[in-house]
Formats: structure tokens, sequence, C-alpha cells
């Protein structure tokens, strides 16, 4: 059994990973995974309306799954399309997120009435909207890191009840029931006679007009393609596309297709549902086949959430190498590594994909950092297990890798993490050297701390740490800390440069620059308190999971200041989060300066 083992797991792990991959089937009668594959425009990047799904529920309610009141699911794509064409049934989901108890009373709620005690549906809020618009203007006022926790959760719902209503105006009227049936009699009417007034349709025009004007200053997306070759920033409102047809008399397809859709989901007829899906997906394969291919790559992405399986693989990398200090430690060290390995290769089929779907390099905003942070750290991990065959890299890859998915995962609750760049970072070049070298810095400063951590917990609460495996662990912490050291270096460097060119200056000691100079000092002294015998092992060790705190702050804690060229402003959530690791690794650091019977047995004394 125990020489089984590593393969078993391997397979079972591929096994799993190709079960994600499959193509969605369908659920029902209706194929709503064809209508999420079609791409439509928002905030000027290309995205299949599955993406825009599911953003849109992880930023109302922190999850993509969606609970009905009777307790049945429903698939993002077909809540989409009960937003868009039935919004009488959607404003009865539970979709937005209430926790904080004064906001509950606010909006005369109890957690009793919501779903899982926390989601709430947009006819239970109805009722409070005035107060809750009136609480979320009075906390406008107040700036960013000053507002309270209330304040806070007000307007961040505010924000979601405004973005649902946007949605609902994008492709239908919201509230007019009737709004199909008179696009039919609109269509049957063109073209208009000259002028206008005199058609018997007139009322209708004109009531239309006014509707089609509201729907394009609320509409959230884009639908309508442009000409094959056009720029993207020519996709157009559906409203936009009805109000050319009534100048020039002619129903473009897009703007048709549409209609159809909506009219058939709206009346529940999925044989025309997916007739008209099917039509409308055949027409864009042919007038606009990149947009369709990448939607495609996108929604299967989607999907498979790759990085949800890679973070459960980690965390089962990690208790396998941990048992395996305790008993068959070839075995369960072995299928730790393997699953690490299938773990960092899901990884980096993700982020490849993603820079595929971006046309960008691995890291552009602080999601895709922190997937790069792990993926780098994972890399280092595996090259360590591969020479030293004791656990201890399968163990610091399982918890990096498990640490920032899960950091990541958070950041994806702010929205599309593949928005498009700000004109300052819109260089494909500095991102893929400057920011590449810095955050693969990050990476091995982090693992450098991690292994400390490692290293402190099997001295202080296992007798597994014995003479030859502090000394490894002591190897592996210095040599990755002369790998930060350098790419720190270098990464800072180059930041320069790039300032240099940005901004007309090589350095402005902003916090963002300081944070990375820390950096680079903290590893220096690191290395220097090594050479002159300043520490032993252990002080290594301890000074190694300082280093952890020192990189968070460049990382999340510069950005949180609120003033410099590289902040991204004030989150709470963020705040007391790195408030709880810093105070984690200062309480590691004091277990490990405590004098231990264990530690003089195995010699490992701080200096």
């Amino acid at each position: 059994m125990k020489k089984y083992l590593p393969a078993a797991v391997a397979l079972l792990a591929l096994l799993f990973v190709a079960v994600t991959l499959r193509p969605e089937r369908r659920a029902g009668d209706y194929d709503v995974a064809a209508f999420g594959r079609l791409p439509v425009l928002v905030n000027g990047r290309i995205k299949p309306l599955d993406t825009v799904a599911r953003t849109t529920l992880l930023m109302l309610q922190g999850r993509q799954r969606v609970t009905l009141p009777d307790g049945s699911g429903l698939a993002p794509d077909a809540w989409l399309l009960e937003v868009l064409f039935r919004p009488a049934q959607a404003d009865a989901v539970p979709v937005f997120e209430i926790v904080h108890p004064d906001l509950l009373a606010l909006l005369h709620l109890a957690p009793a009435d919501g779903a899982g005690g926390k989601r709430f549906s947009l006819a239970q809020i109805a009722r409070s909207l005035a107060e809750l618009d009136r609480q979320a203007k009075l906390a406008d006022g107040t700036e960013g890191a000053l507002r309270t926790a209330f304040q806070r959760a007000t307007i961040q719902l505010r924000d979601g009840i405004v973005l649902y209503q946007h949605l609902q105006s994008t492709l239908a009227a919201p509230g007019s029931e009737p709004f199909f049936s008179q696009l039919a009699r609109l269509e049957r009417a063109l073209p208009l006679p000259t002028p206008a007034r005199n058609s018997p349709e007139a009322p209708l025009v004109l009531e239309l007009s006014q509707t089609f004007l509201t729907m394009e200053q609320y509409a959230y997306f884009r639908p309508i393609p442009p000409a094959p070759g056009a720029p993207a920033e020519d996709w157009r409102t559906v409203a936009a596309a009805w109000t050319d047809a009534i100048t020039t008399g002619r129903v473009g397809s897009p703007a048709r297709a549409f209609a159809a859709i909506g009219r058939a989901w709206q009346d529940r007829q999925p044989e025309a549902f997916n007739r008209a899906v099917l039509d409308y997906r055949r027409e864009l394969e042919r007038t606009q086949p990149a947009a369709m291919s990448r939607s495609a790559v996108e929604t299967r992405f989607n999907s498979a959430q790759p990085f949800y399986t890679s973070m459960m693989f980690y965390v089962g990398a990690f208790l396998l190498g941990v048992f395996s200090w305790l008993k068959w430690p070839d075995a369960l060290g072995r299928a730790a590594f393997a699953l690490v390995l299938v773990a960092f290769v899901l990884a980096t089929a993700g982020i490849g994909t993603r820079m595929w779907l971006e046309h960008r390099p691995p890291v552009t905003n602080l999601y895709s950092s922190a997937l790069f942070v792990g993926w780098a750290a994972v890399g280092l991990c595996l090259v360590l297990e591969y020479f030293h065959r004791s656990a201890v890299g399968s163990v610091a890859g399982g918890l990096v890798g498990f640490a920032t998915l899960l950091i990541a995962h958070h950041l994806s609750l702010g929205g599309d993490t593949m928005e498009m760049m700000r004109a300052v970072l819109d260089s494909n070049f500095w991102l893929a050297t400057h920011v590449v070298t810095i955050t693969v810095g990050y990476s091995a400063t982090f693992l450098a701390g991690f292994l400390g951590i490692i290293y402190v917990v099997r001295g202080v609460f296992t007798r597994s740490l014995d003479g030859p495996s502090a000394a490894a662990l002591n190897r592996m912490i210095y040599g990755i800390v002369c790998f930060a050291t350098l790419f720190s270096f270098v990464g800072t460097v180059l930041g320069g440069i790039w300032a240099d060119q940005s901004w007309g200056r090589f350095w402005g000691w902003d916090p963002k620059e300081n944070g990375a100079l820390i950096i680079v000092v903290w590893n220096s002294i690191l290395l220097h308190a090594r050479w002159g015998g300043l520490v032993a092992p252990r002080g290594l060790a301890m000074l190694a999971i300082f280093g952890n705190i020192v990189t968070a702050w460049s990382w999340f804690g510069v950005n949180m200041l609120g003033v410099g060229l590289h902040s991204y402003g004030f989150t709470e959530a963020t705040y007391w989060w790195l408030i709880a690791f810093v105070a984690s690794q200062v309480a590691i650091i004091l277990i490990a300066a405590v004098p231990r019977a264990s530690w003089r047995s195995a010699g490992l004394q701080t200096a």
C-alpha cells in the first residue's frame, strides 16, 4: 500500500482535474451555458456574459452560487438571465449579503429573514431604499479611511444595488412587461414615414425613444458588436442599436437576436431561446471569431476554477507532508510532493490562461500578484523538495500556496480581476521585467519566512527537528534569502528606471519605493548577520520570519496609507487581516525566543 500511495494520490488528483475541465452540460431545457459564452464589452474589456454574472455575484454576496428561496440552486448564467429579462422574479432571489447589525436594523431586517442568515433579496430591501440612499450619501462625505464599519457596509450595499439596477436596464426596460412586444410592433412599423409623426405608431415610437435614452444612460455592458475589424470601443448598447433602427428604418441582427432571446426567456419558451442563442452565436463566429474564441476559453476557465482546485490540493499536500514527519516518511513525503506538483501545474495553466486572455504578463494588479507570489514560491519549494527529500518543501509549498490563493480569492471580491490597465502602468515591457522581478523577490522572502516558521514549529512542538534536519532547513533559508536579495534589489532598480521614464524621477521616497527598499535592506541584514556569526540557525529563522512582516507591509500595507503614487485605497478587511498576520508572526518569533530544553538538546541556540 505504501509503495503505490504516491501514484494513487497523483492519479486521483489528475482525475479530479479532468472532471473540472469537462464542458458544462445543459442542466435543463434552456442552454444557458451557450448564452453565457456570448461576448460583451464591459469597462473596456470584451468578456463573456458568464464572467459578468460571476463577478457580479462575487461583488454582491461573496460567492458565485445562487440559492433560491426554496433551497434549490441557480447557475450564475441563469441568474443573470432572470435579472435581465424577468426582473420581478430576480428581485425575490437573495443575493445581497448584509451582516452588519446596524445596517440590518436600518433595513428592518433580521438574520432569520435571510438565506443563510445573511443574504437578502431586493424585494426585502425595497421598502428601505430611500433611507439606505440617504445614509450612503452621508457616508460618501467621510474620507474612506475614517468611515465606520456601518458606513462602509452601507456604501457597499448601495453600490451593489446600483450595479444590479444597471444590469436590469441593459437589455430591457425594467418594470415594462410589454417591452418586447413593443419592440416587435416597432420592427413591423419600420421604416417610418417622413415625418414620423404621421405614423400610426408615433406614440409608441415616442415612448420607446424615451425608454432607449434611459437604457442608454444606465446600461452596464455593451452587447452589440461593431463591424468586423473595428476597435473594441465601437461596441454599442442595445438601446443605441434600436435608436439607430428608428432613424435608418432597419434593425440590426444583434439587436433583433437579443430581443428574441429576451422574449423567449420571458415567455418561458426553451426551444425558441436555444434557437435564438444558436443563430446569434453562428453569426458571431462568422463576424467576431476572435471575441468568440476568447469568450469560449474564458467561460471554460470560469467553470473549471483551477485556482480553487489548486487551493484544495495545497491543503492536502500540507497535511500529507506534516503526517510524513510522524509516520511513513518516504511514502507520505512523495505523495505530498506529487500533490504539490499537480497543484503547481494547474496553477501554471491558470496563470497562463489569464495571460493569454489579457495579452499581458502574469502580474497586472494585486489579485494577479497574489497568484504569482504563490506560484513562484511553490516553484522554489518544488526545487527544494527535489534535492532535500524531507517534505519541508512540500509543507512550505502547501502552506504558501494555500495562503496566497486565499488572499487572491478575497481580492477577487472587488470585481473583474482582468480589468483594463491604467495608462501609466500600460507597459508590457515593464510589467514583464520590474513587476515580475520584484514579485519573485516577494515570493522568495515569504518562502524564507515560512521555512523559518517550519523550523520553529518543529523545534518547539515536535521532536522531529534533529541536528541534520535543522542544518538542512538552515541551508534552505540561507539559499532562499540569497535568491530573494538578488531579485528584490534588481526589481527595485528596474522600478526606479520605470519611474524615471514615467514620472521623470528615478526615486521619490514614495511609500511603495520605501517598502521595496526595506525588503532589500532586511534581506541584507539577514545575510550579514549570518556571515558575521551574529546569529545561529534559530536566530536566522527568527529573522526570516520577521521578513514576512516586512514583505507584507511592502505588498499591502503601503497601499492602504492613502498617499503616494502606488496607493490603492484603504480597505478595512485587508487592514485587519494584515494586523492579524503581523501579530501571528510576532507571536511565533516570541515563542522561538523562549529557551527550551529541546532547543538546547539539539544544539539550536539563538546566537
